[in-house]
């Protein structure tokens, strides 16, 4: 199949997964609204007028050779001329391309103004196309203007994505806030639907990822809260979201917890574990959340036994370990397997310990 600019419209998941990608699913805050149906006019999808093409990432100068994203703060390596994020080739003393002594690095101002034309210019495409699916150039036909200002979000997270498994952070964070700005403005317009609301969650989740990534637990913990009060809108029956709010709490327990403030960490890990356990309540709950069952116990008794309350600690220890033992997987569940003997090993050793202070 012909790759498609990733703006073209998409259909839903069925699942509304958080998950990250894989293979051909798409972030939720990737998926597209749904087009209006009519029998009087026909739409045509959106191309790339620059080519872009969302399979192979193809965007030739705009994009840079180390992350493998678009140019963020273009640096142009003196003698060689070659560009790159300024963040990828700070790491680098020869330039990965050529090879060259890097004796000096300048921006590039003008690539990074064309670059930010470009990822304006998709949140603008419009096509007139008439009832039998053809372009309409200068005639005045029934048509539907296609606008995929939203669909923006499947480029921007591409990207972020991209720029923050190769550590250039800063870039990440530049995609996720447009990103999160678009969906912003659609919250706006249309109020505070699942979709949108999952979509947001998403994005300031990840944003969150980024400022702990650097060291910003300020930020980090304001981004999740966030991510945490638009996710809770969402339908109480969706578990996919319900797993990735469990995340959520506990990221910001975690920081809590590096903060030494342990009340809060406690109250964060306690509303995980909850939503976890609530979980497994479900019909269709499966083996992964037992584990994450276990895993928020350990997070809660951590917090106890540094709170002096060693004996709930140790009840919650045997709870996860009692869970755990009595989980069976099957031969090709080896990942699930192989975490489920690490917290068990871990929960094990945690009760075999000798408190150093308590109050039991």
């Amino acid at each position: 199949m012909k790759p498609v600019c990733p703006f073209a419209k998409v259909a839903r998941p069925d699942d509304g997964s958080l998950k990250k990608p894989s293979g051909n699913k798409q972030h939720p805050a990737c998926e597209a609204k749904s087009k209006p149906e009519s029998t009087e006019s026909a739409t045509i999808s959106p191309k790339c007028p620059l080519g872009y093409d969302s399979e192979t990432f193809k965007i030739g100068p705009f994009s840079c050779m180390i992350c493998k994203a678009l140019l963020f703060e273009c640096s142009k390596c003196i003698p060689c001329s070659h560009v790159y994020c300024k963040a990828c080739i700070s790491r680098f003393n020869d330039c990965p391309l050529c090879g060259a002594d890097i004796e000096s690095t300048e921006a590039d101002t003008n690539l990074q103004s064309v670059v930010d034309r470009f990822i304006e210019g998709h949140a603008r495409i419009k096509r007139q196309v008439d009832t039998e699916g053809n372009e309409v150039v200068g005639e005045k036909k029934t048509v539907i203007y296609e606008d995929v200002s939203l669909e923006r979000g499947t480029f921007l997270v591409q990207h972020a994505m991209r720029a923050f498994r190769a550590n250039n952070v800063e870039s990440a964070k530049s995609r996720l806030n447009l990103c999160a700005e678009d969906i912003r403005e659609q919250l706006g317009r249309l109020g505070n639907t699942s979709e949108l609301c999952s979509q947001l969650g998403a994005v300031l989740g990840m944003l969150g990822d980024c400022c702990r990534a650097t060291g910003d637990a300020s930020s980090a913990v304001s981004h999740f809260e966030e991510s945490v009060n638009f996710l809770s809108k969402v339908s109480a029956d969706d578990l996919e979201i319900k797993h990735t709010l469990s995340i959520s709490l506990n990221k910001i327990g975690d920081l809590k917890y590096y903060a030494e403030d342990l009340e809060a960490a406690r109250s964060y890990y306690i509303q995980a574990l909850d939503m976890r356990q609530n979980a497994m309540k479900h019909p269709s709950s499966v083996p992964s959340q037992s584990i994450d069952v276990a895993v928020s116990l350990a997070k809660v008794a951590d917090v106890d036994r540094n709170l002096g309350n060693e004996n709930a600690a140790i009840d919650e220890f045997q709870e996860g370990i009692k869970l755990l033992e009595s989980l069976k997987l099957n031969p090709e569940e080896a990942g699930l397997e192989q975490k489920r003997l690490s917290v068990l090993d871990f929960l094990n050793k945690e009760v075999a310990k000798k408190p150093t202070n308590s109050t039991s």
